[in-house]
């Protein structure tokens, strides 16, 4: 984990600001308010505090002590990067279909009990690596930390399985941009349908213009005049029309499905 973290970091764009060691300077000072003390740099960070820090509100917080050897490590690090609740998302995920329950990011009564139903945690911790990298892809950051995220993600994939199956790990190393907070609310947001409804309705409109210049042309002379010009601008509009309604159609199924897959990677989709 401290191979991964690094030391001190404060680059504009990560998320987690002031950081030291994987703590930021939000979760530091709140640390030691809680303790009564004044706050200071994180940078000055003592063994003790960070030990206490990374016990408590991370290893505790995703129960480490009742899950599997590798498995336990795998979620203790996405936790400190990425929270928690998220690293228990990942595993919630990754649990399915055994795991019906919801996916809150709680380490509750029903996720404890699909993971002693699993019986090769060397596939799980997959499942688990290719949730975390998937809620990953799909953060603003991603463009930014994406190189150094996917290195430390294979890196606590092999240490994992490495652990799940008994096997000597090979050695963490520190990857740049690898530390950077992978946080929720960096996620991307779902594109808009409104220009395929818009499309789709201009179409539905343009049909219906289309219909009613096609009754009025059926009214007049088919040798006037007035009836051919009115039949070139019937089948010029429901060209159009018909065009609005295939690219509104096409977009709007373009945009459900990377709503669907944002929601899969954020673990929004119901039960």
């Amino acid at each position: 984990m401290l191979a991964h973290e690094g030391g001190y970091s404060n680059n504009k764009k990560d998320p987690g600001g002031p950081t030291m060691k994987g703590v930021t300077q939000r979760v530091y000072d709140a640390y030691r308010k809680g303790k009564g003390q004044a706050t200071r740099s994180v940078k000055s960070i003592s063994t003790d505090e960070l030990n206490e820090i990374y016990d408590r509100q991370y290893w505790d917080a995703v129960k480490g002590d009742l899950l599997p050897d590798g498995v336990d490590y795998v979620l203790f690090d996405g936790a400190v990067n990425s929270g928690p609740g998220r690293s228990i998302m990942f595993l919630q995920q990754a649990l399915r279909p055994v795991y019906t329950g919801n996916i809150d990011g709680v380490m509750g009564m029903g996720t404890i009990t699909a993971l002693k139903a699993i019986n090769n945690n060397d596939a799980l911790i997959d499942r688990i690596c290719d949730a975390r990298m998937n809620f990953l892809r799909h953060l603003g950051t991603f463009a930014v930390f994406g190189k150094g995220w996917s290195a430390r993600v294979k890196e606590v994939r092999s240490i994992g399985k490495a652990w799940a199956t008994g096997e000597a790990p090979q050695a963490a190393n520190f990857i740049e941009g690898g530390q950077a907070k992978a946080l929720v609310q960096d996620a991307k947001t779902a594109p808009s349908t409104a220009p395929a409804d818009a499309a789709i309705g201009a179409g539905g409109g343009g049909l219906g213009v289309s219909g009613t210049l096609q009754g009025l042309q059926e009214q007049l002379s088919p040798l006037s005049y007035a009836s051919e010009w009115i039949t070139k601008i019937v089948v010029i509009l429901a060209l159009v029309s018909a065009l609005l309604l295939i690219c509104g159609g096409a977009y709007r199924w373009w945009t459900n499905r990377k709503a669907k897959r944002l929601a899969e990677a954020l673990g929004t989709v119901p039960a």
